[in-house]
């Protein structure tokens, strides 16, 4: 069981999960109000959410003794977050959810190349092979679909 709680895989599979059901809560939930407020909302539950579980956990540190560039690339993670958070909401609130959400799941894609280009990361013909598949899914599913 430890072992199983140390996998990426299963970690990576619910997120995907989590995601899916973000997707169709989020539909419905902006179906009667702004996107960017659903944005707030959902962002104050997720704050709160994470709270619990740092101090439950006990991981708690020292923001003080975390080092400058830490904090520069996680206040970036978080704007890139934010921003992505609210285009989300406003697609889902003025499009299918169904061809939303394969767009949005071109950050795949893209993570690939990024990972590629700014931090030297090396896929196989394989991965390359499965991210264009990937791709070129997102793409008949939204414009086709």
């Amino acid at each position: 069981m430890k072992e199983l709680m140390s996998s990426w895989q299963l970690w990576a599979g619910l997120a995907a999960c989590f995601a899916a059901l973000t997707a169709i809560f989020a539909k419905i939930g902006v179906a009667n109000i702004n996107s960017d407020f659903a944005t707030l909302i959902r962002t104050v539950i997720i704050l709160i959410m994470v709270w619990i579980i740092v101090l439950a956990k006990g991981a708690w540190e020292t923001p003080s003794a975390i080092p400058a560039k830490t904090w520069t690339f996680l206040i970036l993670s978080g704007l890139a977050t934010g921003a992505s958070w609210l285009c989300y909401f406003r697609a889902l609130q003025i499009g299918e959810v169904a061809k939303v959400a394969p767009i949005d799941k071109l950050s795949v894609v893209l993570v690939a190349i990024f990972g590629a280009i700014f931090l030297g990361e090396q896929l196989t013909m394989a991965s390359w092979l499965g991210v264009a598949m990937i791709g070129s899914g997102a793409a008949l599913i939204a414009w086709k679909g």
